[in-house]
């Protein structure tokens, strides 16, 4: 597990053992999954567990906003 990003109290990590597709684990007070190209190229919320909906909020910002680093991290750690 390798944190990438840390922001607004969240913590964003990508597992080194992880599968395609391209994707991050954001923690905070719970856990949520987000695809980092969507359909339209967006980051996608695959799942969330124990985040509040503000929470939740905050992590999709983070990771579009952090889009371009977390995918170059992604070819990083996977290739």
């Amino acid at each position: 597990m390798v944190t990438v990003f840390r922001a607004l109290g969240l913590r964003v990590i990508i597992f080194i053992d992880d599968h395609q597709p391209a994707h991050v684990h954001v923690f905070g007070d719970g856990h949520a999954k987000i695809n980092l190209l969507g359909v339209d190229g967006t980051p996608e919320l695959v799942w969330t567990e124990g985040m509040t909906r503000a929470e939740v909020r905050r992590a999709m910002r983070i990771v579009l906003e952090q889009q371009a680093l977390l995918l170059a991290r992604w070819e990083d750690i996977h290739g």
